[in-house]
Order: structure tokens, then sequence, then C-alpha cells
């Protein structure tokens, strides 16, 4: 069976870890590999969308990031306890039409034993920004070391 380090229980410096290996996955914008951190049988609620198990997962990835362009996204420890983590979280991205938006949100987060995620429920709500108002800047992919988290920006 596949493992997926760090492991629950959790401790601050091992939830802030796993915090960054999701973020880093998801900025990859690469849903095959980031399904690979759920369970095989994992369990979401994103938005309106209840998928089920990796293969799910995955279409719904593929589908975010064909209408989430230029996605930037950073994660924050919210609180944790033995095998669950709790997030917030904000990314920003445009539309097609080149209209830009900061997305903020919530998620609940439950790991098996091998720190593989069996449960993910987000709660996130859009909201229109112009592009000077953008505060993600970095080239796609992993968010630099030394760039600023949320609380530094006031987000």
């Amino acid at each position: 069976m596949d493992t997926r380090p760090p492991l629950p229980p959790f401790t601050r410096e091992t939830a802030i870890q796993k915090i960054r290996l999701a973020e880093d996955g998801w900025n990859s914008r690469d849903p095959a590999r980031i399904v690979l951190a759920y369970s095989p049988d994992t369990k979401w609620r994103n938005r309106a969308e209840f998928p089920q198990g990796r293969a799910e997962a995955q279409a719904l990835l593929e589908r975010k990031w064909t209408r989430e362009l230029d996605y930037r996204l950073i994660k924050e420890l919210w609180a944790f306890e033995g095998n669950r983590i709790a997030v917030r979280f904000v990314y920003e991205w445009h539309d097609d039409a080149g209209n830009w938006f900061r997305s903020h949100g919530n998620e609940n987060w439950e790991f098996d034993a091998q720190g593989l995620m069996t449960h993910r429920h987000a709660s996130i709500n859009d909201q229109p920004i112009k592009a000077a108002d953008r505060k993600f800047h970095w080239p796609l992919g992993r968010r630099p070391d030394d760039h600023a988290g949320l609380s530094e920006l006031g987000l």
C-alpha cells in the first residue's frame, strides 16, 4: 500500500508540511498526479459537486482547470487534531474572457493511516477582482518559499 508522509497523528509541524505538499500539488495543475494523494475511495464535497473515488476527483480537477486559468493557490493551517486538518485557502485565476477572481475557501481533511486523504470537504466563494488587484504573481507552478502567505498578505 502507498504511503504519503507525513502520517497522522499530526503535529503542528507535520500538519503544515502536509498542507504545503497539497498546495504544491494543486499548483502543479496536474490532476493525475494530484489524485495520488487521495485514497482510492476518497469522498469529496467541492462546491456543489460530490465526487467519489480518484477517477471522479480527477475529472473534477480536469474540468476545473479548463475554466480556472492561470491558477495560483495558497493554503494555510487553521486547525488540526489526530488524523484531521482544517485549512483555509485563497486562489486567484481568470476565465477565458480575462475576468479575474479571488476564490476564498475552507477545507476539512481526514486521512487514513497511510497519509492518504479519505475525505475533503471544501466551501468556496468567488470574488471578482481587477487584474491590478492580484496578489499572487509568481510564475505558474509551486509558490516560492519566500512568497508571503495568507496572513502576511492580509487575506
